[in-house]
């Protein structure tokens, strides 16, 4: 018997995901990680998932930690190192 299936995503009851391929909220989880975001606490956080990803994304396209004053990147996986 295998210890892993690759038929069955890993998660758990309670816990929430956003379905990036389906557009869809499912608890356990239902599809792979790579089509999904969480977990989240509770179903209204997972609907507002891309919403959250949009604002966290525009936090950090305007963060002036991230960027040099030419506009080019230097946080991690930036312009320096």
């Amino acid at each position: 018997m295998a210890l892993f299936s690759r038929n069955r995503p890993a998660g758990k009851a309670g816990e929430w995901y956003y379905c990036l391929k389906h557009g869809k909220v499912e608890e356990g989880p239902e599809c792979p990680a790579k089509d999904r975001m969480g977990p989240y606490a509770s179903r209204p956080e997972a609907e507002h998932a891309m919403e959250t990803a949009a604002e966290r994304n525009t936090e950090w396209e305007t963060d002036p930690r991230w960027h040099d004053r030419d506009g080019t990147e230097n946080g991690p996986g930036g312009g320096r190192g």
